[in-house]
């Protein structure tokens, strides 16, 4: 498929013309708009258009999605035709903000932070997975694992577990980083601040539980607990949002001839201090008593838990909130060694793409712009990427996306009961068995089945009652 301007100019009318386009960039599969009222979107018209595979809201940006190698082209086109000029990703969010609730804007802010430093972590989890299965006892061998059976690999697996781990031991530095970049401070001193919160002179967080004494500075007769906070989350969040504000205050009102020697020294000093005597021990207990409510309500109430986050998993995606939950999982990976929530994530990319599979035969005949669209949408949801077939084909005939939200819901308490866990989140969908503990490949596998075969069934009954029909 090839995009020509008369598609383009469709989907320029489709938006509500170029006078209701405020301002306009794309990513690698989609153009992303800031409308100045998306009422005015004709959203069956749009879906129509030959190059458009789906389309969406979401955190104030009207997002049309037109596939990898062709949405550049879109965009040169659109431009032209408009006569807007172009402006950068971060252009566009900022001007998305403007027209969210705080809540949404802190989902928002949430999720700017996390999403760039989640190759690292995808990676990380990955690697640790590949680590346990050479590590595993009884996984290939009665007893045994890999190394023990050929010992010479053992040097590697150590070293790919110190590539797997450095990634949740600097989290912080990550984070700093990451954060700095959101509330407009030098993303360096980020990075500085924490690595401060993970020196080697401090007790590590990991042997705060199981040391039988804290060390402390005495500073004018004030005990500070010397503590690390490696893999935690809260700490440098709040800790960077400090630094970033002492930081632009300093830069706006000491003279330039001496900023070098005031502004990022200063700011470090004060940051660090307040770390470590009232943002470290505070946000650490809260952390903690957040990961004890979630880890509480999966244990005592598995199947409601699991219940809910996989049926509703679906539902946050559309909302963006589901990015609050990142630092959820990466707060039960540091304090627990794992976490019960990424593998529900995974059965629910899985349950999409069952859905949107079924969507393809169904429209077989009758669509074959929809039947390849959800064909190519399935396996995108397989591997973990499930817009196109959420955006694209379930939510457009919305019965689809029902029987993928029961699918998964069911996938999930089996989950939740069996207390399924993974080293870390990683990649979605079917290859997320590779972030799993080993133990719990079977129950996973088990999920998969679920989530392939009910919402397949449901969306294919469902399309017998649904007033939606596929044409």
């Amino acid at each position: 498929m090839s995009v020509d301007r008369q598609s383009v100019k469709q989907i320029i009318e489709a938006i509500g013309g170029a006078d209701n386009i405020s301002t306009a960039t794309h990513c690698v599969t989609r153009l992303r708009l800031i409308l100045k009222d998306e009422g005015k979107v004709d959203k069956e018209k749009l879906d129509d258009i030959d190059i458009v595979k789906g389309s969406f809201s979401s955190n104030g940006q009207f997002q049309v999605v037109i596939g990898q190698g062709l949405v550049d082209k879109a965009y040169k086109i659109l431009a032209e035709e408009t006569g807007i000029q172009e402006v950068s990703k971060e252009d566009v969010k900022n001007e998305a903000s403007k027209n969210l609730n705080p809540l949404q804007r802190a989902i928002k802010t949430l999720a700017d932070i996390f999403i760039p430093i989640l190759p690292a972590i995808v990676m990380a989890g990955l690697l640790m997975g590949l680590n346990n299965i050479l590590t595993g006892p009884g996984i290939f061998f009665d007893n045994k694992s890999v190394i023990d059976v050929y010992p010479q690999w053992a040097d590697l697996t150590n070293i790919i577990n110190l590539i797997a781990n450095t990634a949740f031991t600097f989290l912080p530095a990550l984070i700093g980083w990451s954060a700095m970049k959101r509330f407009g401070g030098n993303p360096l001193l980020g990075i500085v601040l924490g690595l401060i919160l993970v020196h080697p002179d401090l007790l590590n967080a990991w042997a705060y539980g199981s040391a039988e004494k804290i060390p402390t500075w005495n500073i004018f007769g004030l005990e500070i607990d010397k503590i690390g906070y490696q893999g935690q989350v809260l700490p440098i969040l709040v800790a960077s949002y400090v630094l970033a504000k002492i930081e632009r205050f300093l830069d706006k009102h000491v003279h330039d001839s001496i900023k070098l020697l005031v502004v990022a020294p200063v700011a470090l000093l004060v940051t660090g201090l307040l770390s470590f005597i009232v943002i470290g021990p505070i946000t650490f207990f809260i952390g903690n008593q957040l990961t004890d409510g979630v880890i509480w309500i999966f244990s005592h109430f598995g199947w409601l838990g699991g219940l809910l986050y996989g049926g509703l998993y679906a539902v946050m995606v559309i909302t963006g909130m589901h990015h609050t939950f990142l630092a959820v999982d990466l707060q039960l990976v540091s304090n627990t060694g794992g976490t019960f929530l990424w593998p529900i994530l995974a059965l629910s990319n899985i349950a999409q793409g069952s859905a949107a599979l079924a969507m393809m035969f169904l429209a077989k005949k009758q669509n074959q712009k929809l039947s390849g669209l959800a064909g190519t949408s399935a396996l995108s949801a397989y591997l973990g990427v499930t817009e196109p077939a959420m955006f694209g084909v379930n939510l457009r005939y919305k019965f689809p996306f029902i029987a993928a939200i029961i699918g998964s819901a069911v996938g999930g308490v089996l989950l939740a009961t069996t207390g399924t866990e993974a080293f870390s989140i990683g990649v979605g969908g079917i290859p997320g068995i590779f972030s799993f503990k080993p133990q719990y490949y079977l129950t996973f596998a088990i999920g998969m089945v679920i989530c392939i075969i009910i919402p397949f069934l449901l969306t294919i009954l469902f399309a017998k009652f649904s007033k939606n029909k596929i044409s």
